[in-house]
């Protein structure tokens, strides 16, 4: 079963990319937002074969954000055509793509390394799997701006396409800032041992990740309007980004870490009664994990 995980992995992935078929341009017969899904695993692909041999995962995130950035041009060179609509989606994933991607290979180079891969670079097919679920996690998260941007019958900014812009805008900033907050915090070696609880984080506890849910729920809204058919599959981007932050890989995760590390710590029990899991307000008090 694990050598086949990563071609399921993979299948579902193309197949979702398969979904808006009659509504988005055709390429060689088959929908542009499939051959951009296939170019994400291979690219994917392409760099596990390059770690596994080297045992490294200190290119994971950046070929994470170039395969967003290099795919994005590409496809909307191809599709974009004049649709303001279209170049604003490729926009919002090309900022969001740069800034983000430049800020973990930053943050890699700063640490020398990523705990998540300790265990598992020298298992071919466990590394091979967490190659292709980043396959996975890039074209689900980015398929509804890239059906947006390769749309047939290309749309408008609507008055509802303005108001996402705005909320992607405001989670970009969210996410941006509390970033760059917990970076200095950990960067001050006054700070060291310690957990942040400033800025933006004495609002949320995850903070960066309300700001990630946000800004792809702005892109679902910019391209709302234009939806139709298949092409409705684009809501499983901003579900997909928020099961997958709050339920699999992000708050979990980082919640029993905290609770490990400073859970008789009666500063960071103060903490975590006063400030909202992940909403500002709510999910206060001490995690069940």
């Amino acid at each position: 079963m694990k050598k086949l995980l990563p071609l399921i992995v993979a299948l579902i992935g193309l197949g979702l990319a398969y979904a808006p078929v009659s509504q988005v341009v055709s390429l060689w017969g088959m929908p542009a937002t499939f051959w951009v899904a296939l170019g994400v695993f291979l690219i994917q692909w392409i760099a596990f074969a390059f770690a596994y041999k080297f045992q490294t995962e200190k290119f994971y995130d950046l070929t994470g954000s170039l395969t967003y950035i290099s795919l994005t041009i590409i496809l909307a060179a191809c599709c974009a055509s004049g649709s303001l609509m279209a170049w604003i989606l490729a926009a919002c994933v090309l900022i969001w793509a740069l800034r983000l991607g430049t800020f973990l290979t930053i943050r890699i180079s700063k640490s020398g390394g990523d705990s998540r891969f300790e265990d598992i670079k020298p298992n071919f097919w466990r590394f091979l799997t967490a190659w292709t679920l980043q396959g996975l996690w890039i074209s689900l998260t980015a398929l509804g701006a890239w059906i947006g941007i390769s749309l047939t019958t290309q749309a408008g900014m609507s008055w509802l396409s303005w108001v996402g812009l705005a909320i992607w805008t405001a989670g970009f900033i969210f996410e941006a800032v509390a970033d760059q907050q917990k970076y200095d915090f950990k960067q001050d070696p006054a700070n060291r041992g310690k957990f942040i609880q400033h800025g933006l984080w004495s609002i949320s506890r995850h903070p960066n990740y309300l700001g990630e849910i946000t800004l792809w729920i702005g892109v679902l809204l910019i391209v709302a309007p234009a939806l139709t058919g298949g092409a409705w599959v684009a809501v499983l981007s901003p579900i997909f980004v928020t099961l997958l932050l709050t339920k699999i890989s992000g708050l979990p995760m980082l919640e029993k870490k905290g609770l490990e590390r400073w859970g008789e710590d009666p500063e960071y029990q103060k903490y975590l009664a006063e400030t909202g899991v992940l909403i500002p307000g709510l999910g206060k008090g001490k995690p069940t994990v």
